[in-house]
């Protein structure tokens, strides 16, 4: 596929708001550096409640307060919280064009944000849906990613992140071990690209994360890390909680 650059890496927004603005005629393309090829349906990034896997359900459930949803895309997770439970949640995302979606879809608090020069304000519950904890890109890079987001709890406050072990994607050897390459530091690291309408993505930073590493990480970084809840292929639902 010979794919054109794009220059303002927002193809992810892009398609979002041509889906909202009714200019839907193909899907996202995903690749990463161990997988094919794949579509990301765009009218899967619409869902409501009842369309969302359990897990999604479930961190909706018990998000309590004053909500930050981070990575907000299309805003779906935002106008459940916000119409259904009437929490005051803020939705940011880097892709400018998937805020003026939210916006367009009636999410009142939406910004182009990147969390990481987010300050002097503080949350209740902080929401990192959809593998939302690999935007921190590599292991190395996630004790100063937790320990900003640290900062934006209140007291008693509460992470909800879900991600994968994608350790069943790499051949397993007769003894019960895997072989695993040794271009990264952790067998969760990829190498993302997003292909969209003939254009291409330069290749970005991403981090699928297990959930005993996510809890070696947590705890070394001051928080009590629970498992909610196991879907139904290798991915997961956490709950990080720090107490001042």
């Amino acid at each position: 596929m010979n794919a054109q650059p794009m220059e303002n890496n927002d193809l992810f927004g892009q398609a979002i708001l041509d889906y909202q603005l009714g200019n839907y005629t193909e899907d996202l393309k995903t690749e990463t550096s161990i997988s094919e090829e794949d579509d990301l349906p765009l009218p899967y990034l619409f869902r409501n409640y009842n369309e969302m896997p359990p897990i999604e359900q479930k961190a909706l459930q018990v998000a309590y307060g004053s909500v930050l949803d981070v990575g907000c895309g299309a805003g779906s997770h935002t106008l459940y919280l916000q119409n259904e439970r009437s929490l005051t949640i803020t939705a940011i995302d880097l892709s400018a064009k998937s805020i003026e979606t939210c916006k367009l879809r009636g999410v009142h608090h939406a910004f182009v944000q990147d969390v990481m020069t987010l300050k002097e304000v503080k949350f209740d519950t902080i929401l990192l849906l959809m593998n939302g904890a690999g935007m921190c890109g590599r292991l190395k890079k996630i004790a100063a990613f937790l320990s900003h987001l640290k900062t934006l709890l209140n007291p008693g406050g509460q992470i909800l992140l879900d991600s994968s072990d994608i350790i069943y994607m790499f051949d397993e050897d007769e003894d019960g071990s895997h072989w695993i390459p040794t271009d990264h530091d952790y067998y969760g690291e990829v190498d993302y690209i997003v292909r969209y309408k003939g254009m291409e993505e330069p290749a970005f930073d991403w981090m699928y994360i297990d959930y005993n590493t996510l809890q070696n990480a947590a705890i070394a970084n001051g928080f009590e890390c629970e498992l909610l809840l196991e879907g139904e292929h290798y991915d997961y639902l956490a709950r990080l909680t720090h107490q001042e």
